[in-house]
């Protein structure tokens, strides 16, 4: 929770304000499994850290949907696409696009604390944001 709280701010310029809610998101999609792909009832899937659709968002075995991306690319642990596309996903459809999130984390109390948890105030963007970032699992 916490090294992927310290990746968002620092080399993608995450805004604190909502990153509880971008970490209960991933936390209840893919459990932060960056290799996760999910089979859905309408034969689509959802694939990597934020389960990303591929019904709208990514083509299987090739680049397309709204996000221009080749679905299992998100599948990996080069986090960097997979952020450019939730990002997307999050400002067009807000965090409720996720059932994860609209479950488990519309209600403010369930939020992490990650001021607390992760010394979150001690965090900022890094001055030169690497274009993507390997997490580790």
């Amino acid at each position: 929770r916490c090294e992927l709280t310290r990746v968002l701010v620092e080399n993608y310029n995450f805004d604190k304000t909502f990153l509880s809610n971008w970490i209960c998101l991933v936390e209840h999609e893919s459990y932060l499994d960056t290799s996760k792909i999910t089979r859905k009832e309408n034969d689509s899937k959802n694939y990597g850290l934020f389960q990303i659709n591929s019904k709208d968002y990514c083509a299987e075995g090739r680049k397309g949907g709204q996000c221009n991306m080749k679905c299992e690319d998100f599948s990996n642990d080069d986090i960097g696409d997979d952020i450019a596309c939730a990002r997307m996903i999050q400002e067009r459809e807000g965090f409720k696009y996720w059932r994860g999130w609209d479950r488990f984390c519309r209600n403010p109390q369930n939020l992490p604390n990650l001021r607390v948890a992760c010394n979150l105030r001690s965090l900022s963007p890094l001055r030169t944001p690497r274009s993507f970032f390997y997490i580790s699992g």
